[in-house]
Formats: C-alpha cells, structure tokens, sequence
C-alpha cells in the first residue's frame, strides 16, 4: 500500500509538472489558442447576444431533422465551435489545486490498471503507462481532429502530453513500484 501512495503522489507531480512545461514553458499547446486582432467585436457580440453559458457549434439547428438539412446546406461553408463563459476566472490557485487531484487519481487508476494480474515488468509498466496515454489522446483529441476536423497542429501537443507526460510517469513507476520492499 505504501507503494502505491508514494507512487501516486510523486506520479501526480511528475504528470503536473509536465503539463506546467507543456502549457506554459514548452507552448506546445499554441496551436489551440489562436489569436484574432477581432476578438473584441466578436466578444462584445457574444456577450451582448444573451448567450447561455456552454459550447456552441455554428450552424446548428434545434432538431435532427433540420439538421440533416442544414448539414447538407452549409458542406464546404464556413463553421464554428464557440465555448463561451459569461466571466473569466482568473484564479489559478483552485484549477491548479484541482487539476493535481485529477492528476493524483489518474496515476491511481493507472496503477490499479498495470498491477491487476501481478506486477509486469519496468518495460511492461512504461509501455502500458505510454499505452494509457495514448488511447486518452485517440479518445478525444484526436476525436475532435476526425469529427471537428480540428487541425492536426491544434491537437499534437496532446500527443506530446500523452507520451512525454506518461512516459516520464510510467519510468518512475517502473522503478518505484519494482523496488524490493524494505523492512
């Protein structure tokens, strides 16, 4: 059991200190955020639009049948997905805080993944941990490049995420939890 905690909370450190480098220090994550010198026109009509928190995907229609109509209208027209929040929450200290509890329960799950049938090799661990990483990049990123056709550079820094961060994750786990017991 003390294998366990100590390796799920210095794997927790380990996958969110990744994602500091990844986010802030490396930028692998620019594509995702472009810039528009319009952006306040376009904030201003969002706002003054009495929109309801949420994402939104332009055009849209209010039923599947309009929609298999609308789909049709608008092939090779321009479209939009919009996340729009009422205000801004500029308090990192609790999304940080939160985001390493995610972080901490995910290193749990994937322990609990790697060790169900016995303890698998350090490269057993690495690669399943790099495995665990990459199907959550096939889950959703990639998802949205092939439903949303979101461009390939918008989502290769989740790629990188899910190689590096779990990579460097699944190396100190397969030493960790391989080490011999000390009494």
């Amino acid at each position: 059991m003390k294998k366990w905690i100590i390796g799920s909370l210095v794997g927790a450190i380990i996958v969110f200190a990744w994602q500091a480098l990844s986010w802030d220090f490396l930028d692998l994550h620019k594509a995702e955020h472009k810039y528009t010198p319009t952006q306040d026109q376009i904030l201003s009509t969002l706002n003054g639009s009495n929109l309801e928190e949420g994402t939104y995907v332009m055009p849209n229609a209010a039923t599947m049948k309009e929609q298999q109509e609308l789909w049709k209208n608008n092939s090779g027209k321009p479209w939009a997905m919009v996340v729009y929040s009422k205000s801004a929450n500029t308090d990192m200290a609790p999304m940080m805080i939160w985001g390493y509890v995610i972080d901490l329960l995910l290193v749990i799950l994937l322990i609990s993944i790697l060790v169900r049938g016995g303890l698998p090799s350090f490269t057993g661990i690495v690669t399943g941990s790099i495995a665990v990483g990459v199907f959550a990049f096939l889950w959703e990123p990639y998802m949205a490049h092939n439903w949303y056709q979101v461009s390939w550079s918008s989502i290769m820094g989740h790629l990188y995420d899910a190689i590096g961060a779990w990579g460097l994750c699944g190396l100190w786990l397969g030493w960790w939890l391989r080490r011999p017991v000390n009494p």
